[in-house]
């Protein structure tokens, strides 16, 4: 699909990442066009902080605005798909913060949506837009380093107990695999030649029962090894080492990345690698969806449908489901 015109982009809810959103579209010197709350006071003074035009009262109406192209959810987990089915069902180009859906189920019901309104499906992942990541890409794919063999993630923060918050609270689709797993999956996924075909893992759970700290292997049919460690109640470095035959790669504080550290295997000299700015991620992810619609990009939706399968995988294994779903 081709679009020429300048996008008229509406977000839905009015956070963290939804004022991140809003001061990207400034970067990019535009201005949102709409913003709707649950909390309509809220989205008002969401409104007059950043110069937006339009405030729905009833949050609903923005689904169906012809004012409106784009639409990027920032709600919990667990309101996306019915979001996400209407705006679809309207033919609204969505950006959806992750992790997209609950599980692999929702994802794919939502793709067949945006399919049949000729409309483009994305997950705000930032790991798939960051600069950095396209420059390590191609200095894999040269050859240069060889094959990749084994990638090792670690991404953990200690929370309190703190049952009613969204990181343990089952009713907002809390745990740690929805909430960070999916950020160290998606790395995997970007530097693997195919999703893993084989998983191992262990789980421990928080008191209302979802996952407080993971641990998983996975290989893939080409014999590539992933490990990865999640925690919410264990702080860890959000680290992730590319390990190839004849180097790796570090990459610190990956979710947004703008360096790396290439090491040589023979010689051991290291090679610091940067793109990109990190305070500017939402800005990639906005300018890879633009370039999507108009048909010059891609959003790697497929890659997104590989880890939310290996994401509903786990869960089903350890028994943390969700009160939308049916496990």
């Amino acid at each position: 699909m081709k679009e020429n015109k300048q996008l008229r982009w509406a977000v839905l809810g009015a956070g963290v990442i939804a004022n991140e959103m809003a001061q990207a579209l400034q970067a990019l010197g535009r201005t949102l066009d709409a913003v709707g709350n649950r909390t309509y006071e809220k989205a008002v003074a969401f409104a007059e902080r950043y110069g937006v035009k339009k405030v729905y009262r009833d949050y609903h109406q923005m689904f169906a605005d012809p004012d409106i192209d784009v639409i990027y959810l920032t709600t919990p987990h667990n309101t996306h798909m019915a979001y996400l089915e209407q705006a679809l069902s309207h033919g609204k180009h969505v950006l959806c913060e992750k992790s997209i859906t609950l599980n692999s189920e929702e994802l794919e019901r939502a793709a067949k949506l945006a399919e049949e309104h000729h409309v483009v499906l994305a997950e705000a992942m930032t790991i798939y837009h960051m600069p950095l990541y396209r420059v390590l890409r191609e200095r894999v794919a040269s050859g240069g380093l060889g094959r990749v063999n084994l990638i090792q993630l670690n991404f953990g923060s200690f929370k309190d107990y703190n049952m009613s918050n969204r990181f343990f609270n089952r009713s907002l689709a809390g745990g740690a695999m929805l909430d960070i797993g999916v950020y160290a999956l998606s790395l995997a996924r970007l530097f693997l030649d195919s999703s893993p075909d084989q998983v191992k893992s262990f789980a421990c759970k928080a008191p209302t029962g979802v996952d407080e700290s993971a641990a998983i292997a996975m290989m893939n049919r080409e014999g590539q090894l992933v490990s990865a460690t999640l925690s919410l109640h264990s702080k860890q470095p959000k680290r992730a080492v590319i390990s190839c035959e004849k180097g790796y790669i570090e990459i610190m504080e990956y979710p947004r990345a703008q360096e790396a550290v290439i090491v040589d295997a023979a010689t051991g000299a290291r090679e610091t690698v940067q793109a990109g700015r990190t305070s500017h991620a939402l800005v990639y992810e906005m300018e890879d969806m633009e370039a999507a619609i108009r048909g010059e990009g891609d959003m790697l939706l497929p890659y997104t449908s590989d880890v939310m399968e290996l994401m509903t995988a786990l869960r089903r294994e350890w028994g943390v489901s969700y009160p939308e779903e049916e496990f």
